[in-house]
């Protein structure tokens, strides 16, 4: 049975785990308690994740380039309105994504293919909103 440590300091067992006694958990680890990792663990790791790291890379390398803009500019797009709706707003970084938004839609323009249209009414949209809820007086601490 599963022994647990209940709310109370003591311990609650848990049907299917066996335990030789309940004996309270020990506050203090020690070297005989913490798993080894060898460097050839770490070597097999870092393989893993190298391998993994260069499986992405060569997925992204097959997604059109405006693709892969148009989600950041959309990621931006997301961050201003967290920003926008927080309260009290955070006009500041809102305006820095704003801006972001506005550095990639207005200074790329149709490269970014055919969501190019709804990016730059996105942008207007998200411009109109920082604007009338600083008019609102509404301010960040």
């Amino acid at each position: 049975m599963i022994v647990t440590r209940a709310h109370n300091g003591g311990f609650t067992p848990v049907a299917g785990w066996e335990y030789a006694a309940a004996t309270p958990l020990r506050a203090e680890l020690s070297t005989d308690t913490i798993p080894q990792v060898s460097s050839d663990d770490t070597d097999s790791v870092m393989e893993d994740a190298e391998r993994a790291l260069n499986d992405a890379r060569a997925r992204l390398a097959e997604i059109p380039a405006h693709t892969v803009v148009v989600n950041h500019v959309m990621g931006l797009y997301e961050l201003a309105a967290i920003h926008l709706g927080a309260a009290p707003p955070r006009l500041g970084e809102a305006s820095l994504a704003i801006d972001a938004v506005g550095c990639l839609v207005d200074g790329l323009g149709d490269r970014l293919g055919p969501d190019f249209a709804t990016l730059n009414a996105a942008l207007a949209n998200i411009r109109l909103a920082f604007v009338q809820i600083k008019a609102a007086g509404i301010t960040e601490d």
